[in-house]
């Protein structure tokens, strides 16, 4: 009996420590283990208008790239600017080595002048030729005279006659070398010109006002024709050449505002300083590959100094102002057997309701065009993932969220 009342009591002992661990368990199983009310934050649909934005990582370029180079191969001789430098129309940035361009433009210059001296010769010729010819003419008509009154023979007028030819035949070769004269003259001072003009190609000129953005090459190379050796730049055409996912540019058109930051901005913590631009050109062609579609920003004041060409820049182009509709933040979005929709607070239970995004701002705010109606409340963040039959608690904030 007492070894039954020794058991007893020890069972009894036991329990009564258990129990209380057992409660405590499920206590602290209930308030913060996994069966414990998930904490949410929540948040009251509102009809808004929103201003939907896109954003965009582009390039700065220039609209305008002048590459200067030669029109025939050839070794550079100099180059008379460096990077950076601003040219005007019409300076000089560097010359070709001519080689014997100069030599060949002499030897043509002593040929038209000897083929002008050829002409020279040529017309007096036929100012010799030509008074011979009337002399000859006078003669034989003389000469006619006289045999038809019997005062010469037959044989001294067809001398004269045949002295006549040959005055007339003289006369015409005289011709004939004071046109060869002129053409080789012509054609001298056809191949003077040309070299004179291929020696003017040798001056690298610059066609417009602008910077100089590259520099190719230097003295001493050798470079093929078309092979640019200076390239320049006119500044005020520089833009940014945009990409936006194409799924976000409904309402991108030309005219609209814009905000650039390039990224040098970015690197000397200037990013709020966005400066002001607007979209001056939508490519009518878009990226198949990567889905983006392609656009041209050109700054509203150009900035000095010049961001660099090929440097990144982040756009934000504003659209027009939407009709009001539901709005939440796009952290309420979520995705539940493959559908996207929001858990929406009713009284202590959630309801999980599948909606139709509209557009979006930057400030994550997103239209609802279906699904939801001013007034309810909906899920924002959860310190866990839910479900419709979820225990959950409304609170102000989760740990790590910003509010």
């Amino acid at each position: 009996m007492k070894k039954f009342l020794s058991t007893h009591g020890r069972t009894l002992a036991l329990a009564g420590v258990l129990l209380p661990l057992l409660a405590l368990f499920v206590y602290v199983g209930l308030r913060a283990g996994p069966l414990a009310p998930i904490p949410v934050t929540v948040a009251t649909v509102e009809n808004q208008s929103i201003a939907p934005a896109l954003f965009g990582i582009g390039t700065v370029e220039a609209r305008y790239t002048y590459k200067i180079g030669p029109t025939v191969a050839g070794r550079v001789k100099s180059v008379a600017v460096q990077v950076g430098d601003r040219v005007r129309t019409g300076q000089v940035l560097g010359e070709m080595d001519p080689i014997d361009l100069d030599d060949r433009i002499g030897a043509l210059e002593a040929a038209s002048m000897r083929a002008q001296a050829n002409v020279l010769v040529a017309s007096a010729q036929i100012q010799d030729v030509s008074a011979r010819k009337r002399y000859a003419e006078t003669q034989a008509q003389r000469y006619e005279k006289l045999l038809e009154a019997r005062a010469v023979s037959e044989e001294a007028v067809e001398a004269k006659r045949q002295e006549r030819q040959i005055a007339e035949a003289g006369l015409q070769a005289a011709r004939a070398n004071l046109n060869a004269a002129k053409q080789e003259l012509l054609r001298s001072r056809a191949e003077r010109d040309g070299l004179l003009r291929q020696r003017a190609n040798m001056r690298l000129i610059a066609p417009v006002a602008g910077l100089v953005s590259v520099r190719a090459a230097d003295p001493g190379t050798t470079v093929v024709a078309g092979q640019a050796v200076v390239e320049v730049i006119d500044p005020a055409s520089v833009w940014i050449n945009v990409r936006f996912d194409q799924l976000r540019t409904a309402g991108l058109r030309e005219g609209l505002a814009a905000g650039i930051v390039p990224r040098s901005f970015v690197a000397h913590s200037q990013a709020e300083q966005s400066l002001a631009g607007r979209v001056a050109r939508v490519e009518p062609m878009a990226d198949a590959v990567t889905e983006e579609s392609l656009a041209k920003v050109v700054f509203d004041t150009l900035p000095n100094p010049l961001p660099p060409i090929g440097e990144l820049a982040e756009v934000t182009v504003a659209l027009s102002a939407l009709p009001a509709r539901p709005v939440v933040g796009n952290a309420s979005v979520r995705q539940l057997n493959g559908q996207l929709g929001v858990f929406v607070v009713e009284e202590d239970s959630l309801r999980f309701a599948p909606v139709k995004l509209g557009a979006a701002d930057l400030a994550g705010r997103v239209q609802i065009l279906d699904g939801l109606k001013g007034g309810e409340r909906v899920v924002v963040y959860s310190q866990r993932a839910l479900a419709a039959d979820s225990r959950f608690k409304v609170v102000d904030s989760l740990p790590g969220v910003a509010r």
